[in-house]
């Protein structure tokens, strides 16, 4: 036999140990859900799926995926067959964006309610003039530096000493150009001191600069009433009124300000047991566990569940805190893109026919981690879609619902009763205290077993401070109002006060032709700015106009999407949401910000080949 013709040989035969070990694993994996082997029997809906593998031609078992939009059959349609399929299902393109879902597919068994979410692409001059802008900024920047060398302009930024010279540098070098030469440039529109509860509306401290904002000096000046469209006080819970605060200033009188301890040592008080009864209870599940801070209970507890040889399926989009813990754990991590069913689906196939690299060994553990409301984008995560694709699949699913909770759903109980589903279709929930409930800190809630095993494991229940008791409190207040326990409807009115500010607001922005990113029951409301100078000219003038937001540019998003980031509360009158929008009208006539166009989405991946009837 001649050596190349073994060689091919060898190749195939490899090819075929592979392959078989890979649907080996994949029907070990599944193996472990017996009653998916029994429908599997019963309908009869095992397909045979054709690996082609250079010329070898084998055959491997799978569980098939129902495509009601694209497969008929068990045959693939064609492309050209889409749109008749969209329209099928009840989502409707108009001049190429999604417009609205209703039911999500045609049977309707996932999506029970209108689903609508917009991402719009502006015109092509704006990209263009963005990229303009940023080329324009580098090269001045350039020109500064060298300035800056020669001595010809004056250094305000931090500077290694003498004696570091030829040391690595610590905190200045050419990775904190943008900083230097783009951020200080609009740095007065961030990090603006707030004297006062972050309510509606909050009085801000007055500064200004003497060096293009290297430095900030007080006036003494008070800037009183300004509307608040950046804090996430989206029930209206941060306040100071006293009688709401009766019970909060009880607490801090008996236990004072701080525990001192972790909740393993001296630093489980009552009040903690109390609020972990009442977030189970609120979230209709076994048990739960609050932490003191918010970012922690993502970064400190994602660790403690997955680690190496374990498989995490991260959106693009997810928060930092989810971001760190994901590194933090060892774990193998894989993106999929924002809110696209494929793309999840084809990761998660990939992961249980090829097993852990090199080895190919099955993964010890498979887990998907969502946020319920992305607080960039202001878009809601595809839940139904992803509990399908999570129990066909047998991974796992850690929701953070850090925007969510107390932010949608009838009752305020966040994207899980928003879609009109179970606790139980999902095996970690997380949500902050910080955004809906005015206070501080987290929580993680699921099966007791879950939660059992968190309280020896987790890092912050180790190490970390304990909640203030006030702070606890203060939380338990919020959630007894938003369940009825303290004998009101205000909770239930808050949530629809919420709805309703947030439909109007984004409304009424659509009207107006700005381009607006997210679903329309959700608070976070992104309007794009897209060019770099626009983002200080806005936030200046609406801040002339005694109204205060928030903006956000790259690095923190793409360097053609800067955004000003507005948050509806209940707390907000239609008579100050008015004001915002007459002067965003007049703003946005006079920056020349009111860019739509209905052109296509800016993000078709997340309405391409999306919408899946998949099995249980």
């Amino acid at each position: 036999m001649e050596p190349s013709k073994q060689i091919s040989l060898t190749g195939r035969r490899s090819q075929k140990r592979r392959l078989k070990s890979a649907s080996d694993n994949y029907r070990g994996y599944m193996a472990t859900d017996h009653n998916a082997g029994e429908r599997g029997a019963e309908s009869g809906k095992l397909r045979r799926w054709k690996l082609l593998r250079g010329r070898t031609l084998l055959w491997v078992h799978v569980v098939p995926i129902m495509l009601p939009t694209a497969v008929c059959n068990g045959h693939l349609h064609h492309h050209h067959q889409k749109q008749n399929n969209l329209l099928k299902s009840g989502i409707c393109k108009k001049n190429g964006i999604t417009k609205g879902m209703k039911n999500g597919v045609s049977n309707g068994t996932l999506y029970k309610k209108t689903f609508i979410e917009h991402f719009e692409q502006a015109p092509m001059y704006v990209a263009v003039l963005t990229f303009l802008g940023f080329g324009v900024g580098t090269v001045f920047g350039y020109l500064r530096d060298f300035m800056r060398a020669w001595g010809l302009e004056k250094r305000n930024i931090a500077t290694e000493r003498e004696e570091q010279k030829d040391f690595v540098p610590l905190y200045q070098d050419f990775e904190n150009f943008y900083t230097r030469n783009l951020y200080m440039r609009i740095r007065d529109n961030w990090n603006r001191p707030i004297c006062s509860v972050p309510g509606p509306q909050f009085d801000l401290m007055e500064r200004v600069t003497d060096d293009y904002n290297w430095t900030f000096r007080f006036t003494g000046r008070t800037i009183k009433n300004v509307i608040n469209m950046g804090s996430y006080n989206y029930l209206g819970f941060a306040e100071t009124d006293v009688n709401a605060l009766k019970t909060v200033t009880i607490e801090l009188q008996k236990y004072g300000t701080g525990v001192c301890s972790t909740r393993q040592e001296m630093g489980t008080l009552d009040k903690h047991v109390e609020i972990e009864k009442l977030v189970a209870k609120f979230l209709g599940v076994e048990d739960a566990m609050v932490f003191g801070m918010g970012f922690a209970t993502n970064s400190m507890n994602i660790p403690a569940l997955v680690g190496k040889g374990c498989l995490i399926l991260s959106d693009e989009l997810n928060h930092t805190s989810l971001v760190l813990g994901a590194r933090l754990s060892g774990a193998t991590i894989r993106i999929f893109k924002h809110n696209n069913m494929q793309s999840l689906e084809n990761l998660l196939r990939d992961a249980i026919i090829y097993g852990q690299p090199r080895s190919h060994r099955a993964w010890r553990k498979i887990i998907i981690l969502v946020e319920g409301i992305y607080s960039m984008e202001g878009s809601i995560v595809r839940l139904p879609e992803i509990v399908s694709l999570k129990k066909k699949y047998k991974a796992y699913l850690y929701l953070d619902e850090a925007h969510s909770i107390g932010a949608v759903g009838a009752t305020g109980r966040g994207v899980v009763e928003y879609f009109g589903m179970s606790p139980d279709d999902v095996d970690v929930l997380m949500g902050t205290f910080t955004k809906s409930f005015g206070a501080a800190g987290g929580y993680l809630a699921g099966k007791k077993e879950l939660v059992d095993f968190l309280r020896t494991h987790s890092h912050s229940a180790v190490y970390a401070t304990s909640m203030c008791p006030a702070v606890a409190e203060q939380i338990i207040r919020a959630m007894k109002c938003l369940m009825g326990l303290d004998g009101t409807t205000q909770g239930l009115q808050r949530v629809r006060q919420l709805g309703r500010n947030t439909r109007y607001f984004r409304r009424r922005l659509h009207e107006m032709g700005f381009i607006i990113y997210g679903n329309d029951d959700s608070p976070v409301v992104p309007l794009l700015l897209y060019m770099p100078g626009k983002i200080g000219a806005f936030a200046r003038r609406m801040l002339e106009k005694n109204i205060g937001v928030v903006v956000v540019g790259f690095p923190a998003t793409p360097i053609t999407e800067s955004r000003a980031r507005f948050c509806v509360s209940a707390a907000h009158t239609r008579e100050m949401l008015d004001t915002v929008l007459n002067a965003l009208d007049e703003l946005g006539d006079f920056l020349r910000l009111k860019y739509s166009r209905y052109s296509k989405s800016s993000h078709p991946e997340l309405y391409e080949e999306t919408s899946h009837e998949l099995e249980d």
